[in-house]
């Protein structure tokens, strides 16, 4: 749990080994593919710490490009990834529009066997178009970046 008491005497730029951890990852990587089931039309309390950890100064979720997608009942997380949506504003974070990613697993077919493996060919494809949405978008803002580095 995020917690300022936990980091260092100054509160700046010290924090406990995992989080470390957690924020170097993020700040190495092109950029975010969030999962999260919907809880309470939020998202999960264990994400929304890691978001809070990773966006204490320096926050390192800035100028990401993301993209989320969810499973579960009913309307398969959709109000869990607007809320989502809506932290990432504050953080600054990129999201992609489309396509979206909302599964209900258990409406038919079968969309995982028994291990859990994604076995429906349909979300499959679905899974593989946001996939390359969030590396299309990523080169766009990587580019522009470039760009406005270099003018």
């Amino acid at each position: 749990m995020q917690n300022i008491d936990l980091e260092g005497e100054d509160h700046e730029g010290s924090f406990p080994p995992a989080v470390e951890d957690l924020r170097q990852k993020i700040l190495e990587s092109d950029c975010i593919l969030f999962s999260s089931p919907e809880f309470n039309y939020s998202v999960s309390a264990p994400l929304k710490n890691a978001i809070d950890w990773a966006s204490r100064p320096p926050n390192v979720w800035g100028d990401k490009a993301a993209a989320i997608i969810s499973v579960s009942a009913g309307m398969g997380g959709a109000r869990g990834q607007l809320h989502l949506r809506q932290i990432g504003v504050f953080l600054d974070l990129h999201f992609i529009n489309k396509p979206e990613f909302f599964l209900n697993a258990f409406q038919p077919p079968a969309k995982f066997d028994s291990q859990g493996n994604l076995i429906d060919e349909n979300t499959r494809e679905r899974l593989k178009e946001v996939l390359l949405a969030l590396q299309a978008f990523t080169w766009r803002l990587k580019t522009a970046t470039h760009a406005e580095i270099n003018a």
